[in-house]
């Protein structure tokens, strides 16, 4: 019997040794190399997902944890989306409604904010720094999407998800160090 498109994923076993010789299966059910582009993606993304888990658990301001949260299931969503080859309809695909929603986040964020007056370093409290590594995390996961793109059919909103999330994560980093009352690390030329 199929899953429904909302229905989580039973997981009976952890391991299946399917790929103990360098092949895993997409999301259809197809075998792919370990090394195929869209692995690397959705690895990254992953791996970016675990990064917000530490942002989340080391301990941010409410409204950010808020956000956090959704995006991390909304990363999973992006993962689904990347492992399903895009000829196959009706399956789980970002949108633009989730592409719009991290935008109003960005303007709800940076309307709070001082006007930058140099580059950011990352740093300040433990909650912008973490937010600051989940960003160069997610330009990662942009830049292998883009591979991933070049090579398979992958849907475009994923991309701009990707893109617009990062502007995110920096906003974040900004908004927690100032809801934290840390001075923004700026980049000072040549002050070496």
């Amino acid at each position: 019997m199929a899953r429904k498109r909302d229905e989580p994923v039973r997981l009976t076993r952890i391991y299946t040794r399917g790929g103990d010789a360098g092949e895993t299966s997409l999301g259809d059910g197809s075998r792919v190399s370990k090394l195929d582009a869209r692995i690397a993606a959705f690895g990254t993304v992953d791996e970016l997902n675990a990064v917000l888990g530490l942002v989340v658990a080391r301990g941010c301001p409410a409204a950010i944890r808020t956000v956090l949260v959704r995006v991390q299931n909304e990363l999973f969503d992006v993962g689904a989306d990347l492992s399903v080859p895009l000829e196959h309809e009706g399956r789980l695909r970002v949108t633009q409604p989730l592409v719009d929603r991290l935008e109003a986040e960005c303007d709800a964020f940076n309307e709070e904010l001082p006007d930058l007056k140099s580059f950011v370093l990352p740093g300040g409290s433990v909650a912008a720094a973490g937010l600051q590594q989940a960003r160069t995390v997610c330009r990662r996961a942009e830049r292998e999407a883009l591979t991933a793109a070049r090579e398979h059919d992958v849907n475009p909103s994923v991309l701009v998800y990707l893109n617009r999330l990062s502007d995110l994560l920096f906003i974040l980093a900004r908004a927690a160090n100032a809801a934290d009352g840390h001075p923004e690390p700026l980049w000072k030329p040549g002050a070496a």
